[in-house]
C-alpha cells in the first residue's frame, strides 16, 4: 500500500484545503475557483491547473480585495442611518437664486448597489409620457408620503412601486447629502446594497427600463463630462455620464458626483 507521500505525489495540485464552499457569486470562499473549475479539476492538464493557480486565482483575489476596499471607502463616506442629513441641501444657494424661498417638498431616492463580483448601480429610464423628467435616467424614488416614517421608508416604498424591488432584499447603508431640484423637491439619497438575486420589474406606467452600471464606471474620472447649459438666461455648469446608449445627467448625475466627492474620487 503506498505511503502518504507517494499518494500525494499522484494527486493533482489543488489550491484549496478541504471542501470548497461557494459564495453568493459562485466562487469558492477559500480558493476563488468557480464551480466549473472545481468540477473539472481532476481532468484538467497540469498546465491548465498551473495557469489557473498562478495567474487567474491571484487576479481574482486582487479583484475581491479591491472591491472590498472600495465598498469600505463608500461606507465610510456616507452619513450614518442614525444621523440623516438636516439643514439646507448642498445646492440650496443655487436653487434659491433660481426659485426663491418656497418650501421644498421632501422626497427620497434609492442609490442601490447590486451585490456581485462587481457592484452595479441600479438606474431607471423614465417613460416618455410622464409630465416631469420624461425620458430621463433616474434613481428609483419619489415624493414622501405622510405615512412614510423617514427617507428610507420613502425610498423603499417607491422602489417597490417603480421597479418591483422587494425591500427584504435591500440593506440600507447610509445617506448622501440632500439635493434640491428645479421642480421644487428636497431629495434625500439613500444608499443601499441590493441582493444579487433580487428580481427587478419596471412598472410600465412610470419606468421604461431598469438597467445597471458598474460602480467602477463612475469611479473612473475619465467618464465624467462637464459642460455648460443656458437656463433662464444664465450659463450654468453641468455634469453628465454617458454609458452605452444612456445619458445620465441632471439631478441624478449631480447626486452621483456628491457620492464621488464624499468618497474622495473628485
Amino acid at each position: 500500500m503506498p505511503d502518504d507521500a507517494a499518494l500525494a505525489a499522484t494527486l493533482p495540485l489543488t489550491p484549496c484545503i478541504g471542501i470548497c464552499r461557494l459564495d453568493d457569486h459562485g466562487y469558492c470562499i477559500g480558493c476563488r475557483r468557480t464551480d466549473v473549475e472545481i468540477g473539472r479539476w481532476l481532468v484538467m492538464s497540469d498546465s491548465e491547473r498551473q495557469h489557473i493557480m498562478h495567474e487567474i486565482l491571484p487576479a481574482r483575489h486582487r479583484q475581491a480585495q479591491g472591491i472590498a476596499a472600495v465598498m469600505n471607502t463608500l461606507q465610510n463616506a456616507l452619513l450614518p442611518l442614525s444621523a440623516p442629513p438636516t439643514g439646507p441641501a448642498w445646492n440650496h444657494a443655487d436653487m434659491t437664486a433660481l426659485l426663491g424661498y418656497p418650501e421644498r417638498q421632501p422626497a427620497a431616492v434609492l442609490v442601490g448597489l447590486r451585490e456581485g463580483v462587481q457592484p452595479h448601480l441600479v438606474l431607471t429610464l423614465r417613460t416618455d409620457h410622464l409630465q416631469a423628467h420624461a425620458g430621463q435616467v433616474a434613481f428609483p424614488g419619489g415624493r414622501s408620503d405622510p405615512g412614510d416614517a423617514d427617507a428610507v421608508a420613502t425610498a423603499l416604498r417607491e422602489s417597490e412601486e417603480e421597479i418591483g424591488l422587494d425591500r427584504a432584499l435591500v440593506t440600507p447603508l447610509g445617506y448622501l447629502d440632500c439635493f434640491e431640484t428645479i421642480s421644487g423637491y428636497r431629495i434625500t439619497p439613500v444608499v443601499a446594497r441590493i441582493a444579487a438575486e433580487a428580481p427587478l420589474r419596471p412598472a410600465p406606467d412610470e419606468v421604461a427600463e431598469v438597467f445597471e452600471v458598474p460602480l467602477a464606471f463612475f469611479l473612473d474620472r475619465a467618464n465624467l463630462r462637464r459642460y455648460t447649459m443656458e437656463f433662464r438666461g444664465e450659463r450654468r455648469p453641468m455634469v453628465e455620464f454617458v454609458h452605452g446608449r444612456h445619458r445620465i445627467w441632471g439631478a441624478t448625475a449631480a447626486m452621483l458626483c456628491n457620492l464621488l466627492q464624499r468618497m474622495g474620487h473628485l
